[in-house]
């Protein structure tokens, strides 16, 4: 299946699609993890993105897409199973992944939207902690590390984000809601959409997009032999 993966900060997309990737449904692809793996590489593509960078510019949507088109197009020309997560972000980028994946003869499945309410999100954002060493994510509320400041996996140092203060996580909220819902009007129109509740544990919301892609499997019996 090719997915989208669309939801606010915080309501658990990394999470959610390293799951979908475990169940061997498809790939999870960051586009953030991707832009940072070519700029470390210095490959042609990541001489690209830094001279927009440098220049204190966006990243053209044409460069964005040919940094997915070179991740997911396989050497035979085929396109591998995937979820995308952080791309699209605005219609032209959304069009311009339908040109692609039309090109070599396939669509996406579906668009998994994580719905949480704007106030769990600052809540859940104003008290997350990244280990500085392995990037492991805790929460103090729902999931604290057992030694206050320490991560349990390496040790390391607990730090929150400079962008995880409430006034930064409510801009943030600001501008993904002018964002994203054009798109999800764009692929609701063609009924692409599964809205999935994320408000809960990121167990439930787990089980939440199982039974969604049950679903789907039920009404479209051809993705579960693609």
């Amino acid at each position: 299946m090719k997915l989208i993966l669309l939801g606010p900060p915080g309501a658990g997309k990394g999470t959610v699609a390293a799951n979908v990737e475990v169940l061997g449904r498809c790939h999870h692809i960051s586009t953030g993890e991707l832009f940072r793996q070519h700029l470390r590489d210095n490959s042609p593509l990541g001489r690209e993105v830094r001279s927009y960078m440098e220049a204190g510019e966006l990243v053209p949507d044409e460069l964005t897409v040919r940094l997915v088109e070179a991740r997911i197009v396989q050497e035979d020309g085929s396109i591998e199973d995937f979820v995308l997560d952080g791309f699209p972000r605005t219609i032209p980028q959304a069009e311009a992944l339908d040109e692609l994946l039309e090109r070599h003869g396939t669509e996406i499945a579906a668009v998994i939207l994580l719905e949480v309410d704007d106030e769990e999100i600052v809540k859940r954002l104003s008290g997350r902690l990244v280990c500085a060493d392995c990037g492991q994510v805790y929460n103090l509320e729902s999931s604290p590390p057992k030694q206050a400041g320490v991560c349990d996996s390496c040790s390391g140092e607990l730090r929150r984000r400079a962008d995880d203060s409430e006034a930064t996580v409510r801009q943030r909220l600001a501008g993904y809601h002018s964002q994203t819902e054009p798109l999800i009007d764009y692929y609701g129109r063609r009924g692409l959409v599964l809205t999935v509740d994320s408000s809960g544990s990121p167990a439930r919301t787990q089980a939440n997009v199982g039974v969604a892609l049950a679903d789907l499997i039920d009404r479209r019996p051809d993705l579960a032999r693609s």
